[in-house]
């Protein structure tokens, strides 16, 4: 018994991606762009990063088929978003060029090179709007078509020059501007969250060549006799609603990426903090009030400050021998410098803590106190108190005869 051909256009219509989907996307991507382009809006990259994303937004709002009704009722022009549509399209790629030519090479490059190839991209994708509207005033295009415009008049004088010429512009600009991007993700010395958002705007981009071949192949297919129109129908609108995901997520990646890493890494070290904070709490009795709204930076700021006031008033039972004897105990276990440093400072604090207990009047000082490390290294300090089995370790150590710890060389 045989079995059924595979038909192409079914499978890939279970594989229809809403064009509300990337709407979504890039307006996401815009919101989250949107208040550093408000604070900083007189530098024309970001301007110009938030009109590309509002002109994609576009793309997308006016090619989903419901919006193109709409529009040829409003207009009273059957098909008049077609020219709409690939105006906004090849604007986009025209954008798209100009912003990595600017992004690339700096607002601050002046060259004659790089003036020339802006002038070049403005002049002609202004020139191939002028003409796709041009081309559709020639074209006799009757019959309205929501989904399949781009085949159904593939063999229509005016309109097949207007239908490939749009697509011819379209796939001349992704090239570039991939080749551009995917030569710049290359580079060294790129913040690890640009790099992935330029990966992920060079996947978009060579995604969107995969549009325009479906397009280019069914229109061909048109001139030739056959039919390919599953490939412009079913094939193309899900391509071009990933490539567009892609993008907008190669936009935010950069500044979405750099502001979480910068709040996790504040968290973490307010999270660290807690051992020292809890001890010196018992040393004033009161912690950081709570404030509701305060942000994670001014919680660790705060957190940050109390420890330090607490340690201030203990300098005076800070025991300095015993702090190089527990470094070189440290050392002795088998701890490196660093690690050392940290325990030995967390002994002294521990012993300037049960100083205080037993005797609330500071006696005089072993040596001179300097409390500066101790100040400025709160954090590892901190840290050591999170292993409290190591701190006893060299606790004990240090207080053992001296012959008994491993000299230090």
């Amino acid at each position: 018994m045989t079995q059924p051909a595979l038909d192409p256009s079914g499978l890939l219509g279970e594989l229809y991606i809403s064009f509300w989907i990337p709407t979504a996307v890039l307006t996401a991507a815009l919101v989250i762009k949107l208040p550093t382009i408000i604070r900083l809006w007189r530098d024309p990259l970001l301007r110009a990063v938030g009109g590309l994303l509002l002109l994609a937004c576009a793309v997308f709002v006016f090619c989903t088929p419901s919006t193109i009704a709409r529009v040829n009722r409003l207009v009273g022009v059957a098909n008049i978003s077609a020219p709409w549509c690939y105006s906004l399209i090849t604007a986009f790629c025209g954008s798209c060029l100009l912003l990595i030519i600017a992004w690339r090479n700096g607002l601050s490059d002046r060259s004659a090179a790089t003036r020339r190839a802006m002038r070049w991209v403005v002049s002609v994708y202004s020139g191939v709007i002028v003409t796709l509207w041009v081309l559709f005033a020639l074209a006799d295009a009757p019959v309205e078509r929501l989904r399949d415009l781009d085949t159904y008049y593939a063999n229509t004088p005016f309109m097949r020059e207007e239908i490939l010429l749009y697509l011819v512009a379209h796939a001349v600009a992704c090239v570039i501007t991939s080749r551009l991007i995917w030569n710049w993700a290359r580079t060294d010395g790129l913040d690890a969250w640009l790099r992935w958002g330029l990966r992920s705007l060079g996947a978009g981009y060579v995604t969107n060549l995969v549009f325009d071949s479906s397009k280019l192949i069914a229109v061909t297919a048109r001139w030739t006799g056959h039919d390919l129109d599953w490939l412009s129908t079913n094939l193309a609108p899900p391509v071009a609603a990933l490539s567009a995901i892609l993008i907008a997520v190669g936009f935010i990646l950069p500044h979405a990426g750099q502001y979480l890493h910068d709040r996790w890494r504040v968290r973490l070290a307010h999270r660290e903090l807690r051992p020292l904070y809890q001890l010196m709490r018992t040393v004033s009795g009161e912690g950081v009030p709570f404030v509701l709204r305060a942000t994670p930076e001014l919680r660790l700021t705060r957190r940050e400050t109390y420890i330090r006031d607490a340690l201030l008033p203990l300098a005076r039972r800070v025991d300095t021998d015993l702090g190089g004897r527990s470094y070189d105990a440290a050392l002795g276990l088998g701890h490196p410098p660093d690690r050392a440093r940290a325990l030995a400072a967390a002994v002294v604090v521990l012993d300037a803590v049960e100083a205080r207990g037993r005797t609330p009047e500071p006696t005089e000082p072993t040596g001179s106190p300097d409390t500066t490390n101790l100040l400025q290294e709160i954090g590892a300090v901190s840290r050591a108190l999170r292993h409290p089995d190591a701190v006893e370790a060299v606790r004990a150590h240090a207080a053992a005869p001296a012959e008994s710890v491993p000299a230090h060389e």
